[in-house]
């Protein structure tokens, strides 16, 4: 027994030098991190079980057989983050350049179906050079066998992914189906086709971190979620995300007690500008109505004009969707709407709470929308509403217009608290464009046709501006101050904690995608 443990202890120690200290040495030359090392960062300390370290390819093909690494490139295993249970793959550079084969994918698969048998959710750290090309089509099978469970499990458990290296080609597809993906910037990178293949084909010169760079997900096509300056706080940062979202789909979030004395928010009674075309933070007021400091953005940078995350009300974690008076005055457009979407849809997924602060004055208008789609994806936005269960409360803080008013989780499409600050202009279209239509024979027929729209419009803010005609319809369930605000939050957030509310039977819906 003597010789068999010395056996195992050699080659275990041999498993986990990776692909060797002159790899190693490279990879942090990069300023880079090994997959090891990322997980002792990413996990509790101690707490990594690692699961196939014996695992190697078995090919023989263009002298494979004299490259046959332990763990074939792919760390996996469980862990905890906070005392809490996951699943975790992290992906070895150092080993053939963290390329995707036959085992490497299996032990991915592996890690993956346990985590559905015992529900807890899927982080992977993606840093690799692609599929074994010489292992031909079982390298693009394993890719497959991969997003088929990336699928599955969608909505059953949180699947999670930090792009910390390149992520090109198939390969770039399985952190799509995911929840949520964290980059760093100058590290991460994330396409379907390089640079050199965009110059054969299209004639573009462009570079890595213009095509595929961390922020270029962020800001223009919206892929990624978070973005990290550096790869302790991407893992900090995952870390952060886990504290606010539940183990699986039948499980409740975390709550976190909030012992601190409440703030004074008379401030919101004025914060409020008095002209309605004034734009102020939408932040703040989050900020205010939250726990402190419990306020985490999703997609800071991408679609501001739409702002969504995370927060926690008198400790419940609650999703936050909000109008972003600061950026195009708070519409809704194409992008704006997918994000919303994609948010809400996970936060019911998950049996998160959403909490809507509304100050919308519509859809932006014009050819660009239209012709892209604006109708197709503004209904993503609505059909992510109106299926959602979990408890949904609206704030209306000023402007809600138009197919907009409907749109942002109204009493019309099951929301199930919808409050209205004094502030609230609920109407078909905002006081000018109405008069212009309603009066337009009056206003056409007055010697002082300014003075005649100026008269039009005060009648019709008057009448029509505020929030009343709505409340009197039960539209509104209150109109209240706004510095009682988070008192009528933390009420009705505890009150429908255990709500009951169902879909239809049906295999799934059809989300205009």
């Amino acid at each position: 027994m003597k010789d068999k443990l010395k056996e195992l202890r050699e080659i275990r120690a041999e498993a986990l030098k990776g692909g060797g200290q002159k790899r190693v040495d490279s990879q942090h030359k990069k300023g880079k991190l090994t997959a090891r090392e990322r997980i002792e960062l990413l996990l509790d300390e101690g707490s990594f079980e690692e699961i196939d370290l014996f695992v190697r390819h078995q090919s023989h093909d263009f002298d494979l057989d004299k490259q046959r690494y332990y763990t074939d490139g792919v760390i996996t295993g469980t862990g905890k983050i906070e005392g809490r249970t996951v699943c975790v793959f992290s992906q070895d550079f150092t080993i053939l350049g963290g390329s995707l084969a036959e085992y490497y994918a299996k032990k991915i698969c592996k890690v993956m179906d346990l985590a559905m048998k015992i529900g807890v959710p899927v982080i992977g750290i993606n840093d690799s050079g692609g599929a074994r090309i010489q292992e031909g089509v079982v390298s693009l099978g394993g890719y497959a066998d991969i997003f088929l469970r990336n699928t599955l499990s969608s909505g059953v458990i949180p699947q999670i992914s930090a792009i910390v290296g390149p992520c090109a080609g198939g390969a770039v597809y399985s952190p799509a189906i995911t929840d949520f993906i964290f980059m760093v910037d100058k590290v991460s990178y994330m396409f379907v086709t390089g640079p050199n293949v965009v110059k054969t084909v299209t004639h573009e010169e462009v570079t890595f971190d213009d095509l595929g760079g961390a922020k270029t997900h962020a800001i223009k096509s919206g892929v990624s979620h978070f973005t990290a300056d550096n790869e302790v706080q991407c893992y900090q940062d995952i870390r952060k995300l886990m504290s606010y979202i539940p183990l699986n789909n039948i499980d409740s979030a975390p709550f976190r007690e909030y012992e601190k004395e409440e703030k004074d928010l008379e401030f919101l009674n004025t914060f409020i500008p008095e002209n309605p075309n004034k734009p102020y933070d939408v932040k703040e007021v989050i900020e205010a109505l939250i726990d402190e400091d419990s306020f985490f953005e999703v997609h800071k940078e991408y679609a501001e004009n739409l702002v969504v995350g995370f927060g926690r009300v008198k400790g419940r974690s609650v999703g936050i969707v909000a109008n972003q008076p600061l950026v195009l005055a708070g519409v809704l457009d194409l992008n704006s709407s997918i994000k919303g979407a994609r948010f809400v849809r996970f936060c019911d997924a998950f049996n998160i709470p959403l909490l809507v602060l509304e100050d919308v004055p519509g859809f932006l208008p014009g050819t660009d929308q239209e012709w892209r789609g604006v109708i197709r994806h503004g209904a993503k936005l609505l059909y992510a509403f109106c299926e959602a269960t979990v408890p949904k409360v609206t704030v209306i803080l000023r402007k809600a217009y138009g197919g907009a008013y409907d749109v942002m989780n109204s009493k019309h499409v099951r929301g199930d608290i919808n409050l209205a600050w004094p502030s609230a202009e609920i109407a078909v279209m905002g006081a000018q464009g109405a008069a212009e239509i309603i009066f337009k024979k009056e206003i056409d027929a007055a010697e002082d046709k300014v003075a005649a729209l100026k008269e039009k419009v005060d009648e019709f803010t008057d009448k029509f501006a505020n929030p009343y005609l709505a409340a009197e319809r039960g539209f509104i369930d209150d109109i209240i101050e706004p510095k009682d605000t988070r008192k009528k939050l933390i009420y009705y957030f505890e009150i429908l904690e255990n709500k009951v509310d169902t879909n239809p039977k049906k295999k799934h819906g059809n989300i205009p995608l």
